[in-house]
C-alpha cells in the first residue's frame, strides 16, 4: 500500500486525499508564458495567490526543462532560485516549498535556504543526488525521463511501456531504501521521452504504477499531449487539463502539478465527493 505520509521537516504531510502543488517559473523561456514570474516579488504574489487558493506545495523551477529549451549553468540556476527561495520562506514561513532542479549543488543550497522537497525530472543523474538526500531526509519527487534533455523526445521506444517505466522506478527505490531515504514520489513523466499516443496510454493504466507503493504526482497541466489533441494552445488548455487531471485522481494520483491552483482544488473537491 502506497504511503499517505510525507516528513517535511518533522510534520507530516497527509496524502491521504489528493493535494495540489503550484508551479513557479523562474525561467523567461517556460512553455506556458502566464507561469513566469519574472521578479522575486512576482514569484512571491504568485504564491500567495497558489497558498490562498489551497496548494499544499509550491514547485520553483529555475531551469526549463521544455524541448529545445536553452541550458543554464549550475551558477545562473542558483542565483536565480536561491533569492526566491529565501524570500518566500520570509513571507511564507509555513509553506512546503519544492525545487525543481536535477543538480545536487543546487537542490542542496535550496533546502538550505528553505526548500522542503527535491523534484528532480532525471531521478538521479547526478550521482551525488541520493547521497545528498541520504544526509538530509528531504522527500523526494522522482520523474522518468530518457536520455539528456535536449535528447529526450529521441527516446521514446519501449519494449514494454509500462513496465519499462516500472523497472526504471524499481531499481531507483531499491538505491533510494539502501540508503534509508523513505519519503519518495514517483512522476511518469508525461511528455518526457514520450509520444502523444504513450501519454495517454499511461494515463489510462496510471493504477499501474500503485504496485510500487509510492505516492504518484502526475504533471500534465496545460502539456502538448493536451493542447496538441485538441487543437489549440497552452493557453486554451484549462479545461482538457481538468479533465485529465480528473482521470489521473481516478487512477491513483495523489499529487496534482498544475499551473492553476484554483481549478485544480475544485477537481479534487469532485473526484472527492464522489469517491
Amino acid at each position: 500500500m502506497a504511503k499517505t505520509t510525507l516528513n517535511i521537516r518533522g510534520t507530516l504531510a497527509d496524502l491521504s486525499n489528493p493535494v495540489v502543488m503550484g508551479i513557479i517559473n523562474i525561467t523567461p523561456d517556460s512553455f506556458y508564458e502566464r507561469s513566469r514570474a519574472k521578479s522575486i516579488e512576482e514569484a512571491v504574489h504568485k504564491a500567495g495567490e497558489m497558498l490562498a487558493e489551497g496548494a499544499t506545495f509550491l514547485d520553483l523551477g529555475a531551469f526549463s526543462t521544455r524541448p529545445g529549451a536553452n541550458e543554464i549553468s549550475e551558477k545562473e540556476e542558483i542565483e536565480r532560485l536561491i533569492p526566491v527561495v529565501r524570500e518566500l520562506i520570509n513571507v511564507y514561513p509555513d509553506a512546503w516549498i519544492s525545487v525543481d532542479s536535477f543538480r545536487a549543488s543546487v537542490a542542496e543550497k535550496a533546502l538550505d535556504a528553505g526548500a522542503s522537497i527535491i523534484n528532480d525530472i532525471s531521478a538521479g543523474s547526478d550521482p551525488h543526488m541520493f547521497d545528498m538526500l541520504a544526509e538530509t531526509k528531504a522527500p523526494y519527487i522522482m520523474m522518468h525521463m530518457r536520455g539528456p534533455i535536449t535528447k529526450m523526445m529521441a527516446n521514446t521506444h519501449y519494449d514494454n511501456l509500462l513496465s519499462d517505466i516500472s523497472n526504471y522506478f524499481q531499481q531507483r527505490l531499491q538505491k533510494l531504501a539502501e540508503r534509508d531515504i523513505k519519503d519518495v514520489i514517483i512522476d511518469p513523466g508525461f511528455g518526457f521521452s514520450k509520444t502523444l499516443e504513450q501519454n495517454y496510454e499511461i494515463l489510462k493504466n496510471l493504477s499501474y504504477f500503485k504496485a510500487l507503493e509510492s505516492p504518484i504526482l502526475v504533471g500534465v497541466s496545460r502539456k502538448s499531449m493536451i493542447y496538441k489533441l485538441l487543437e489549440t494552445t497552452p493557453e486554451s488548455a484549462l479545461l482538457g487539463t481538468s479533465v485529465v487531471n480528473f482521470v489521473a485522481l481516478e487512477n491513483g494520483a495523489r499529487i496534482l502539478r498544475v499551473h492553476d491552483v484554483k481549478e485544480a482544488v475544485e477537481t479534487i473537491k469532485i473526484f472527492s465527493k464522489i469517491n
